[in-house]
């Protein structure tokens, strides 16, 4: 099996709504995702011949879904009032609503469905939340 690993990171704040702790409250990350990509085969033919995929297809898909939750606070839908969002949105700032708790554990397999949905190889997404927390999502074998 050949594996290929990358990685990219992004600032962002969030935080875990009904949760009973210090994380209920906005905070920010500098969040850590790294993509393994694997194939048991190598391309045939052509100029990426003896490869998994191309090292540069590949960092530019995860670096482009990195820059897309830089500097943003990234929020589960459902979990701010209307008057707070309509605020936070006429002061500029940049909001992401999706529709999971944000968790390291929900973003590392919000980025390998992403990346899997382009047709990258990707085998798991390991999401550091900080330097020594992390959370891993991988393809059931």
């Amino acid at each position: 099996m050949y594996k290929l690993k990358t990685s990219a990171a992004f600032d962002s704040a969030h935080f875990l709504a009904g949760y009973n702790g210090k994380c209920a409250n906005i905070h920010g990350h500098r969040w850590t995702m790294e993509v393994t990509a694997e194939s048991s085969e190598l391309i045939a033919e052509g100029e990426k011949r003896g490869m998994v995929i191309d090292f540069g297809d590949l960092k530019k898909a995860v670096r482009a879904l990195a820059d897309k939750h830089d500097h943003a606070l990234i929020f589960e839908e459902g979990t701010l009032r209307t008057v707070t969002l309509t605020a936070l949105d006429e002061e500029g700032f940049r909001l992401i609503a999706v529709p999971f708790r944000p968790t390291a554990e929900n973003f590392a397999r919000h980025f390998y469905e992403v990346l899997k949905a382009e047709g990258l190889p990707v085998s798991s997404v390991t999401v550091y939340e900080t330097p020594e927390n992390c959370a891993i999502y991988e393809e059931e074998k």
